[in-house]
């Protein structure tokens, strides 16, 4: 029975704080959570805990938080653990001594349909490239990053205005059950494995950094409300705007945006305000309608209660 398995957790942020808490409350084994050590966060730079390592004090878990994967005493204490399967969720790299070190094995769950979108960040680029389907996978580690062998899948729909933020709150739902059922299958011993093909090309899914999430005005419409979406609520599309009478830059994030119109009657990047209620932005092929935004320093707000109080003269730029 998968509850009698001895499990060490290993994860950082909140989606993994989520797998961890239902474990724990479904009355599966936990023994340890391995987690990133704290780090100085704000001005004052105050060590600050990872979500992961906040949920497992509550539960009053045993927390191990490694400088290195490799320190020999980290080694040391996780094989005195006994465990019989390690559980990752959102962690980082991890060394064989420590991936084969339980009998039944190390699984990851990643949130993409493998071998599709490899990398740090599959729900923002399934989203951002307008796939319709993405979903969740759980595989056994290896030496490469999200290629080891597949035990199970579920399909996951993307609806025309879901943002990324919607798609990571389903797949850590659909997530718990995902991991439970992994669990099932390895204590039971009879299952079948699914090998990543990797001659063969994918859609990759990099880590996205902040110079990666200027709006490209010279793009589609289309493309640029799922590149917002895709990044909506975190980190946030942003964009740059030029001001010709104080001559200054402005930059805010944009939250969302619709598609408004195919007619081109302005250059690209040109903002407006039109019937006094819309604010418009020419791209490639068409106008797109500012929806939800937060300029710097202030608040976030609807276009409409921006539109109050804002003069439009300058241009939208690419960074």
């Amino acid at each position: 029975m998968s509850k009698n398995l001895r499990i060490v957790f290993f994860g950082t942020p909140e989606i993994a704080a989520i797998e961890l808490s239902h474990l724990v409350k479904m009355g599966y084994n936990v023994v340890g959570v391995v987690t990133n050590i704290d780090k100085p966060q704000g001005r004052g730079k105050q060590l600050s805990s990872c979500e992961v390592k906040l949920v497992a004090e509550e539960l009053g878990l045993n927390i191990l938080q490694p400088k290195s994967m490799k320190d020999e005493s980290f080694i040391h204490a996780l094989k005195e653990l006994q465990a019989d399967v390690f559980v990752v969720v959102a962690f980082r790299l991890m060394p064989k001594i420590v991936y084969s070190m339980p009998p039944l094995g190390t699984f990851n769950l990643h949130t993409s349909l493998l071998p599709e979108y490899r990398g740090a960040a599959p729900i923002n680029w399934a989203i951002i490239n307008g796939e319709k389907q993405t979903g969740i996978t759980t595989f056994l580690l290896n030496d490469n990053i999200d290629c080891g062998e597949i035990l199970l899948r579920e399909k996951i729909e993307i609806t025309e205005y879901m943002t990324a933020g919607e798609l990571y709150d389903i797949m850590a739902e659909r997530g718990k059950k995902l991991i439970v059922d992994t669990l099932d299958i390895l204590a039971g011993g009879n299952y079948t494995t699914i090998r990543q093909d990797l001659t063969t090309p994918t859609k990759p899914a990099p880590k996205i950094f902040k110079q990666d999430t200027y709006i490209n005005w010279e793009n589609t419409s289309e493309n640029i409300r799922n590149f917002v979406r895709g990044l909506a609520p975190y980190p946030a599309a942003k964009a740059i705007f030029y001001d010709f009478d104080t001559q200054k830059e402005y930059e805010f994030k944009v939250f969302e945006v619709q598609l408004y119109n195919k007619l081109c009657k302005n250059n690209i990047g040109d903002m407006w305000i039109e019937n006094k209620s819309n604010l418009l932005v020419q791209c490639l092929d068409g106008t797109v309608e500012l929806i939800d935004l937060q300029l710097n320093g202030k608040k976030r707000m609807l276009s409409v209660e921006l539109i109050k109080g804002l003069r439009i003269s300058g241009v939208l730029k690419k960074k």
